[in-house]
């Protein structure tokens, strides 16, 4: 295996547990010698083989995670990996339930769903995307238009929360029985930090609806879906 190990072009990264009593020290210490660099040696305090506890798991992916994002922007920077393109997504799942990936342009994440209801927990659900994605619009047209205004605008933080109501408990929705018996509700907070006078406030209050995904929301929004790939 030296030879096999010594001939890999890539980056290697060694975790190891002291306490492993199946894979000694010695095991990997001839593994991490025998690569070229890139290479990188963790020692994973505490866990055991398998990483059976949880929070050991958790730990050794975030480790990779961080470790390896250099080295998989420099592939797909090199053109191994081809990007899609016009703000397209892949969203891919396997047999594990629910940790699914999500690759948007040269950014990589990771969605679950919660405990609670099957999932890993492993990242936030496909609501808590929704939200994200809603929040992050929110704040970024809010810093654009502070900037572009010179304002004393420090920070913005935009908490988000979802609900299903009853139609019938809304005062100012359109739907209030038949079909659509319930309808999503989003609460926006935003707090905003510097030295802003009320009208300013109360401006960047407007532009938070005027950020592209809010809009989108609140618009007519066709989904067109199709099959690719094999038996397509």
């Amino acid at each position: 295996m030296g030879d096999t190990i010594g001939g890999l072009h890539r980056a290697l990264l060694v975790l190891h547990a002291p306490f492993d009593d199946i894979v000694g020290i010695d095991n990997a210490s001839r593994i991490f010698e025998a690569a070229r660099h890139p290479k990188s040696f963790l020692s994973l305090d505490g866990a055991d083989h398998l990483l059976r506890d949880d929070s050991d798991a958790r730990y050794a992916g975030n480790l990779i995670a961080a470790w390896s994002l250099r080295y998989i922007v420099d592939l797909e920077q090199g053109g191994l990996a081809p990007q899609e393109t016009n703000q397209s997504v892949v969203v891919s799942i396997g047999r594990d339930r629910y940790r699914t990936d999500v690759r948007a342009a040269d950014h990589v994440l990771v969605a679950d769903e919660p405990v609670e209801v099957g999932g890993g927990g492993l990242g936030p659900s496909p609501y808590g995307l929704l939200l994200a994605s809603l929040g992050t619009c929110t704040a970024i047209a809010l810093r654009m238009y502070a900037d572009h205004k010179g304002w004393d605008l420090e920070g913005i933080e935009v908490r988000l929360q979802h609900d299903k109501i009853h139609a019938r408990d809304c005062d100012d929705c359109e739907t209030r029985d038949g079909r659509l018996s319930q309808i999503d509700q989003i609460e926006r907070e935003i707090e905003l930090t510097g030295a802003l006078d009320a009208s300013q406030r109360q401006r960047l209050l407007e532009i938070a609806d005027r950020c592209p995904v809010p809009r989108t929301l609140h618009g007519e929004v066709r989904i067109r879906t199709r099959l690719r790939g094999e038996g397509a």
